[in-house]
């Protein structure tokens, strides 16, 4: 966890954001990952989102199973999803998810916004091409090697 803060405050004095993120498995760190979202201008590029792309490149594999990340702040929702979706064994973080909302770093709004009806959220989620798109997990469906994640 040292080592997440130690990055986390390094990457402010770079022109990232205060956060950073390690995946390790058998004691050793794999991967770190930095906030990159104003240095390479790329919203998705958070720390722990940063660091399992790297961890699963060096890895070879699309899952973390075994693996714990280790986060300067408690994961917003795009990271716990990404992290669901690495399946690590268990993440540690330092800071909250309050304390990064004090410092103008507030996630809570998409919280709010994922119960609400597609229509009425802030940014409105239209359908369009549904029977058309249908195709797509049609063939997916018909595959024969395919490989499930």
């Amino acid at each position: 966890m040292a080592r997440a803060i130690a990055l986390s405050v390094q990457n402010v004095g770079i022109g990232g954001g205060p956060f950073a993120a390690l995946v390790v498995q058998g004691g050793k760190i794999i991967a770190e990952g930095v906030n990159s979202v104003t240095t390479e201008n790329d919203p998705t590029a958070h720390a722990e989102v940063m660091a399992i792309r790297a961890a699963c490149r060096a890895l070879e594999t699309f899952e973390l199973t075994g693996c714990e990340i280790y986060t300067s702040c408690e994961p917003c929702p795009m990271c716990l999803g990404a992290i669901y979706w690495a399946r690590p064994a268990c993440v540690f973080y330092a800071n909250r998810a309050a304390d990064a909302a004090k410092f103008g770093f507030d996630d809570a709004f998409i919280y709010t916004e994922i119960p609400r009806a597609h229509a009425d959220r802030k940014i409105p989620m239209i359908q369009a091409m549904r029977d058309e798109a249908l195709a797509a997990f049609h063939a997916w469906e018909k595959k024969n090697n395919k490989i499930r994640y």
